[in-house]
């Protein structure tokens, strides 16, 4: 059987100047949902941008997913209403949840093709944003991330489009799963091993779960 994704929305935007702790913040997490065709490269759908290019985008984060099934928790949660893309995802999908999705898959999207590189981790713009300075530690601890696409194949995307896996990453590595060894306490050695010998994993995350797999053996 074939996984096929639904896209709900194509979000993008650039960076804008936004007030934070009394001084001023570039922030790219502000975007806007678009209609029609629209180019995706390896770094960026045509049109959007980051503003900290040290933390966010590259080739392993090119594209932002964010599940809309999350949506409703959240907003019983914040006690708001969220309009799509509160999260400054690129992508806002149906379908595509965290426990479904794994480290490495594949999809045709539009004429693009993309690869599944590592969970979103949210910062604290996303709090920002929300007027809730706890919301990226209750998204860590939800599981509720999203994740990133590097892009494989550039090419032109619309929201007619669907995501269609066209090959399978690693059989037992989800976003879900990789959620829980990357924040799991005590970390668990042999799940982080597991985790970076996946070689479609993002350069940040290996660095990081590197970083944890010393301090566990010491």
């Amino acid at each position: 059987m074939v996984a096929t994704f639904q896209i709900k929305s194509i979000n993008i935007g650039v960076p804008r100047t936004t007030v934070y702790q009394g001084k001023e913040l570039q922030t790219g997490i502000y975007k806007e949902a678009v209609s029609g065709t629209i180019y995706l490269d390896q770094l960026n759908f045509d049109g959007d941008a980051q503003a900290d290019l040290i933390n966010h985008g590259g080739v392993d984060k090119a594209v932002c997913v964010y599940p809309y099934e999350h949506y409703t928790y959240w907003e019983k949660r914040l006690g708001i209403r969220l309009a799509i893309p509160a999260f400054g995802e690129n992508l806002t999908t149906e379908g595509s949840l965290e426990q479904d999705v794994r480290l490495g898959d594949v999809y045709q999207l539009g004429e693009a093709v993309v690869q599944v590189s590592q969970p979103r981790q949210p910062c604290f713009k996303l709090g920002h944003k929300h007027s809730a300075p706890e919301l990226p530690v209750w998204v860590r601890e939800t599981g509720y991330t999203g994740y990133y696409f590097r892009v494989l194949k550039p090419g032109m995307v619309s929201i007619a489009d669907k995501l269609t896996l066209i090959e399978a990453g690693h059989p037992a590595m989800t976003i879900a799963i990789a959620n829980q060894i990357m924040y799991g306490n005590p970390a668990d050695v042999e799940q982080i091993r597991t985790l970076l010998a996946i070689e479609a994993l993002a350069e940040s995350w290996q660095k990081t779960l590197r970083k944890k797999l010393e301090k566990a053996e010491s």
